[in-house]
């Protein structure tokens, strides 16, 4: 106790913190919950049981790192209770060698939530080839849930090796539906998506939407970085174009309160989720049953050892525990 003390007279000075720095999302109400009130109770999402609200967003596929992160990932799912979105499975469509980069349901289990993921391009062609069995057979090769969707036309036009889109977006994701009884689930990549595309999608039988919002990993800015030197000045303005998780949440409650139909009726919030507090704030602020979701920061943890992705997760459950306890939104 002694210590403790003398630890606390030596940091209190460097521990002040100015007004500024509040997080004034929140109403803390140290006298109105306890740990046993914030305790995160199982839940029906995907049509699977979660016992957290958390979410791996597709990050990764066909690297050489890539068996190693998602061997991490779905242990992870499968110890806590989450969902997992694979990385772009596009190179599937063309090589099956590394099929085992991606195979993780056995390591998953199979009460968890899996879903495959190609890109808007990939299904553009599929539609105009007439092959959309061979994302079926995708999906089935993979024991997946279902399909993601990444819809990314910024991030197409900017990478050096991209291909533009012939058609709108939301009529390739139409013309899928009508052929398909895969669930889908359609996202963004890191930009976001303004009310008017949010508005279609939510009118669409879809599983869920993933918002993949405007301040987490920003594509537009990685394929700038990796193209023609000369084009990082001239066409850096587009890599601030982008619609924050907020202002998607915003949009959504509010068609949701315009009494538009309704089709998709599930919310994965991602794009900026950087703690447990971002997630509990925006999964709060959804009218939807919601979840959340993060990429960086656990690829960051899951390319290390899994001890340390482990860590991680059990401090940021730990931390909305405490959150769903004491702290309360401001409206």
């Amino acid at each position: 106790m002694e210590q403790r003390k003398t630890d606390h007279i030596e940091l209190a000075f460097s521990s002040r913190v100015a007004d500024i720095y509040s997080d004034t999302r929140f109403s803390y109400e140290p006298l109105l919950g306890s740990l046993a009130q914030g305790e995160i109770k199982p839940f029906t999402f995907l049509g699977k049981t979660f016992r957290v609200p958390i979410w791996v967003s597709s990050m990764t596929g066909g690297s050489r790192f890539a068996r190693h992160i998602n061997t991490n990932l779905a242990r992870a799912c499968r110890e806590f209770g989450m969902g997992m979105g694979l990385g772009s499975c596009r190179i599937l469509l063309e090589d099956k060698s590394c099929f085992d980069d991606f195979n993780v349901r056995d390591i998953l289990g199979p009460d968890q939530p899996l879903y495959a993921n190609i890109g808007i391009v990939q299904l553009e062609e599929m539609l105009e080839e007439g092959h959309v069995e061979r994302l079926e057979e995708l999906v089935h090769s993979l024991r997946a849930d279902g399909l993601i969707i990444h819809v990314n036309p910024i991030q197409e036009w900017l990478q050096h090796e991209g291909q533009i889109l012939k058609h709108p977006p939301i009529e390739s994701i139409e013309q899928l539906l009508s052929q398909t009884k895969v669930k889908i689930i359609v996202k963004e990549v890191g930009q976001g998506m303004g009310p008017a595309s949010i508005s279609r999608l939510l009118k669409l039988p879809l599983e869920a939407i993933e918002l993949a919002a405007f301040g987490g990993t920003n594509f537009a800015k990685v394929e700038l970085a990796r193209g023609i030197p000369k084009n990082q000045e001239r066409y850096e303005p587009l890599t601030f174009v982008g619609h924050h998780a907020l202002d998607m949440v915003e949009s959504i409650n509010k068609y949701i309160s315009s009494g538009e139909p309704l089709g998709c009726n599930q919310l994965i919030i991602s794009g900026g989720i950087r703690s447990f507090l971002d997630g509990y704030y925006f999964i709060s602020k959804s009218q939807l049953p919601s979840i959340y979701g993060q990429a960086s920061k656990l690829l960051h943890y899951a390319m290390e050892d899994y001890q340390s992705l482990e860590s991680y997760l059990t401090d940021q459950i730990n931390g909305l525990t405490f959150a769903r306890s004491f702290l309360r939104i401001r409206n």
